[in-house]
């Protein structure tokens, strides 16, 4: 999603997909974006939402989500900055710190191997 309704900022991944169609290397992702088309507040939590609505609206803007062209860029756009509210590229916030996580985790462990190979070879 590209801007929450407000002025404030408001699982492992599923495989994810290469976007249907090359778009111009000039054009920005979010012009392609389906949710610039949907209304945003499905993408961002009313203040004091109930838990049983949270879940259905986040289901309803993942299914927005599912058919977008974009939904890689998005994804990865909300991982590098990193939006702490929404529905991005096919996961909420709490999905995203899991993503999170788990490349902070490999990264280490990526940087530890590194490290163990570079002692054993010297």
């Amino acid at each position: 999603m590209l801007q929450p309704p407000h002025s404030s900022r408001v699982a492992d991944v599923p495989h994810q997909r290469v976007p249907v169609r090359d778009r111009e290397q000039d054009a920005p992702w979010h012009t392609e974006a389906v949710c610039r088309r949907d209304e945003a507040g499905l993408f961002f939590a009313p203040s004091k939402e109930p838990t049983a609505a949270r879940l259905s609206r986040e289901e309803a803007a993942k299914r927005v989500c599912g058919r977008c062209p974009v939904m890689v860029e998005c994804r990865e756009h909300a991982l590098l900055q990193p939006e702490p509210y929404g529905v991005w590229g096919g996961l909420t916030a709490a999905e995203r710190r899991v993503v999170l996580a788990r490349r902070r985790r490999r990264d280490m462990e990526l940087r530890k191997a590194a490290r163990g190979a570079i002692a054993a070879a010297g």
